[in-house]
């Protein structure tokens, strides 16, 4: 299985040649090279997040392949990184690792105008990256953005419990069935529980089928009569 790293600060392709000469560890798209066979792939991921835009393109390439994409969060994955993890048909996290939301942040000078109107594109930015942890843990949005603009860090049992990731790394706990309901539900592990205790024995449930029927026929007229099934009996498959 190809296993694709995603270290360090997210940068843009243009940048790439900087931390090249600096010897500064970064992931740029250009660097997440996707197999064409559409093989399984695992996506490793240790980085504190950085250009937005960048962080944009990988999550869509990754959502975008037609193989499995597992991404495994070994370290930290923030900012633009935790968007990244996203786009993971499955997310495990390492126990010793965590996530990070928050706002998106720019550095701009100008007048008033120019700071009002940076404002709003900082907001919608901040709801495009959210829509990522809309689609991943199926909250709402105005909860995500409100997680986002305080800065929010998860551990690895808090990021399983919110659905930001699937599976915790070397256990067996998973991500916990989630509901959106007004109304009563039972939950799944009483049922699965009741399945069990009521798996029917069939050759006892066909021994006292047999019985009833017997019970409810008519007396025989003859030793020739033959025993039906009375009409509307039905078969039941469990």
């Amino acid at each position: 299985m190809k296993v694709i790293p995603i270290k360090g600060t997210i940068i843009s392709n243009d940048d790439r040649w900087i931390y090249d000469w600096l010897d500064w560890e970064a992931t740029a798209p250009k660097d997440v090279v996707l197999p064409e066979s559409g093989e399984p792939i695992e996506v490793h991921i240790n980085s504190g997040g950085g250009d937005v835009y960048a962080g944009s393109e990988i999550y869509t390439a990754l959502r975008s392949y037609p193989g499995d994409v597992t991404v495994k969060i070994v370290g930290i994955a923030a900012s633009a990184a935790s968007v990244i993890a996203m786009a993971g048909d499955t997310v495990e996290i390492s126990p010793t690792a965590q996530i990070m939301i928050h706002n998106v942040s720019t550095q701009v000078n100008g007048d008033h105008n120019t700071l009002l109107h940076e404002a709003g594109v900082l907001e919608g930015f901040n709801k495009s990256i959210a829509s990522a942890y809309v689609h991943k843990t199926g909250k709402a949005l105005d909860d995500l953005l409100g997680l986002m603009n305080k800065t929010t860090w998860f551990d690895a049992e808090s990021a399983l419990n919110h659905g930001f990731v699937d599976k915790i790394m070397f256990t067996n706990e998973v991500a916990p069935t989630l509901v959106a309901s007004e109304t009563p539900m039972i939950p799944s592990d009483f049922i699965e529980k009741m399945r069990s205790a009521m798996t029917p024995d069939i050759d006892k449930i066909a021994e006292l089928v047999a019985d009833k029927l017997e019970a409810k026929l008519p007396e025989k007229q003859n030793e020739n009569t033959d025993k039906t099934v009375p009409k509307g009996f039905g078969l039941f498959m469990f």
